[in-house]
């Protein structure tokens, strides 16, 4: 068998030849030799493969039934526009309620919508996938569990680049974690949500004076230790008669949604229900300065106005994003993103930009803005199931669709190297002499390109067939009596990065 780390030219048993290669890959005259040169009848560092006009043709659809992982079952998106100065970055996604017969999970696609990882979780809610940094190195970190009255009750995981849990977080003093935010910071603690149900007087808002509320709250939590560091309830600081929300039982009358650290160190907390972002004290817990909603403290330009909100984010030159979902009950007609220019000395805001999706959209409930490196804005439309990429002037560069019902609580571009979850998965079926063969590897991405090795038994794979990668599945065919295959992946330098198990046909 061929171990991990062994380049291509490393065959079983032997160098593999410029003429085996040549054999292996199908090629002829136009063939493309990549990553490096022949050096005599040896290949180094080179491959070949297969001919360009068998590479075109071999782009698989649009959700694909999957051979090799037929386990896998969340469809990627749909890209119905891209243009020049789109980012390339991959995208992450946690699409929920899935359609019958499809799964539910976090997701990361490339710029076709082909998914790179997919991670099912059965009868549980994902969101919040995202790359972040722990201990200067980065992370991959997510929420799952299940939704109920409008939060979550669940958990958050920290993954390494081979997807691996390093991590399992919980909420402190017994709470359980909520969907709506987990944010590392650079103190090394972690800023999440979570809600409590329990009695209260509603008679001064219309409500039964033996109603039940629910009591939105954050806390940080030391990552080291998991001592709680701050504990903040809506409770606490927030009168009820600041909600917007109609009064039934349990009340999410403030409905946490979003946490971030401000440049000052302390935080900006969204409230969807009360059309509010409070500025928090850090140590204190004391509520600096409301923007918006019934207590507002802000003169808000007319255009500026926002309700209903999610995902606020302070930018580094000070103005904050804000996916203004408006949208019912009450509020305008269509949702969108926005940047508003703040002058906390003035207590004034002001639109610096908006961005709206060309068929106008209304995401009743959650959604997400995000600034990337180049200048573009990253939208997640939340309740509508679609991502889109605009220009800074507010140029619609990508837009795509998730499937047919998921939504997707919050979206990202980020940068992202995997290793791949466990090894490289095969599947094979024989027609005579032809063997038709399907590779992949889950989250993998720096593998460029798959040869599959066949051979009479387990022990005598050579490399019959070579192709590059394309998408999370690639098809290849081989011609041989072989009675067991396997797949080997590569990468850009001809160096192998992992093997799949051996099949036998």
């Amino acid at each position: 068998m061929i171990s991990p780390g062994d380049s291509l030219a490393a065959g079983v048993g032997h160098g593999l030849t410029r003429r085996e290669l040549l054999r292996a890959g199908g090629a002829a005259a136009g063939a493309v030799v990549l990553g490096g040169a022949f050096a005599g009848d040896e290949l180094r560092t080179g491959l070949v493969v297969a001919p360009i006009n068998e590479v075109l043709s071999s782009v698989a659809p649009a959700d694909p039934q999957l051979h090799s992982r037929p386990d896998l079952r969340i469809p990627g998106l749909s890209v119905a526009t891209i243009r020049g100065g789109a980012s390339s970055a991959p995208i992450f996604v946690a699409p929920y309620n899935a359609p019958t017969g499809q799964q539910a999970g976090g997701v990361i696609t490339d710029n076709s919508g082909e998914p790179i990882w997919e991670n099912p979780l059965p009868g549980l809610v994902t969101t919040n996938l995202q790359v972040q940094t722990l201990n200067g190195r980065p992370v991959l970190t997510w929420w799952d569990g299940v939704i109920r009255n409008g939060h979550g009750i669940g958990a958050y995981t920290i993954a390494g680049e081979d997807y691996a849990p390093l991590r399992h977080i919980q909420a402190g003093n017994g709470l359980q974690g909520d969907l709506h935010e987990f944010l590392l910071t650079d103190r090394g603690t972690v800023l999440l949500t979570s809600y409590v149900i329990g009695p209260m007087d509603l008679s001064s808002v219309g409500g039964s004076k033996t109603g039940t509320i629910q009591d939105a709250i954050f806390q940080e939590l030391d990552l080291s230790s998991g001592r709680v560091l701050l504990e903040w309830h809506s409770l606490d600081h927030i009168p009820l008669s600041e909600s917007y929300w109609p009064v039934y039982e349990p009340w999410d009358y403030v409905h946490i949604n979003s946490i971030d650290v401000d440049l000052d160190g302390n935080l900006l907390v969204s409230s969807r229900n009360t059309h509010t972002v409070y500025k928090i004290d850090r140590h204190s817990g004391a509520i600096i300065w409301r923007l918006g909603g019934k207590s507002n403290q802000f003169t808000i330009g007319a255009d500026a106005a926002f309700a209903w909100q999610h995902d606020v984010r302070r930018q580094p030159d000070g103005t904050l994003t804000i996916f203004d979902n408006e949208g019912p009950p009450g509020g305008a007609a269509e949702s969108r993103a926005i940047v508003l220019a703040v002058d906390e000395e003035q207590r004034t805001v002001s639109l610096a930009q908006e961005y709206r999706h060309p068929s106008p959209l209304l995401a009743t409930s959650q959604g997400s803005v995000q600034i990337l490196p180049n200048g573009n804005v990253f939208v997640g439309w939340g309740a509508e199931p679609y991502v889109s990429e605009f220009s800074p002037s507010g140029e619609l560069l990508f837009d795509a669709q998730l499937g047919d019902d998921y939504v997707s609580y919050r979206a990202f571009r980020l940068p992202w190297s995997g290793v791949g979850a466990d090894k490289p998965r095969a599947a094979a079926t024989r027609s005579g002499k032809r063997i038709d063969v399907w590779a992949s590897w889950n989250g993998n991405t720096t593998a460029k390109f798959w040869v599959v090795l066949a051979g009479p038994d387990a022990h005598s794979l050579n490399p019959a067939a070579a192709k590059p990668r394309i998408g999370f599945e690639t098809a290849l065919t081989v011609r041989s009596k072989a009675r067991v295959i396997a797949v080997r992946a590569i990468d850009e330098n001809g160096n192998t990065l992992g093997q799949s198990a051996p099949i036998s046909l």
